[in-house]
């Protein structure tokens, strides 16, 4: 069955726009359909302050299936299904196994920060959650993970 992200199809005028959680997977792999949504929201001017290609995630997946991030960038906005964008990465990049692709997946899932220039970019992103909702800190629910603060970030946790 070939499925295309809803993600303009489920807008609402009032509700803030995000790319998809990275825990969904395509293909097995977390945070390549947030990657996919994060270059076609910022093309599309829906989301500004969403870094992308060059960081984080983003960097270490196109790493990882070494294809060229721009290539990537201009065949996700020449369009397609997630499945069409999936078979372009699996001929353009490198074939991973199953174990690396659970690898990958797990490593995203449960990366914390690890040192403290990183836990100290945690704490920000926390207190930037906190002012954001107009609560304390101290009232947010424990998060360890990168992707837990996504998850609180864009309203899913």
């Amino acid at each position: 069955m070939r499925t295309t992200s809803r993600l303009f199809q489920t807008l609402s005028m009032d509700a803030p726009l995000y790319p998809r959680s990275p825990k969904v997977l395509l293909g097995g792999l977390a945070h390549l359909a947030r990657l996919i949504d994060k270059i076609r929201l910022r093309h599309a001017g829906l989301i500004q302050d969403y870094h992308y290609l060059t960081t984080g995630f983003d960097k270490s997946l196109i790493e990882l299936l070494s294809i060229d991030a721009q290539a990537f960038k201009q065949r996700v906005l020449a369009g397609g299904t997630d499945e069409d964008l999936l078979e372009w990465v699996r001929t353009c990049g490198r074939t991973l196994s199953e174990a690396e692709t659970r690898l990958w997946t797990g490593k995203v899932l449960t990366a914390g920060p690890a040192d403290e220039a990183a836990r100290d970019r945690f704490q920000g992103r926390l207190r930037d959650v906190a002012v954001k909702r107009g609560v304390p800190l101290e009232s947010l629910p424990p998060v360890s993970t990168w992707v837990e603060a996504i998850e609180l970030d864009e309203g899913r946790l």
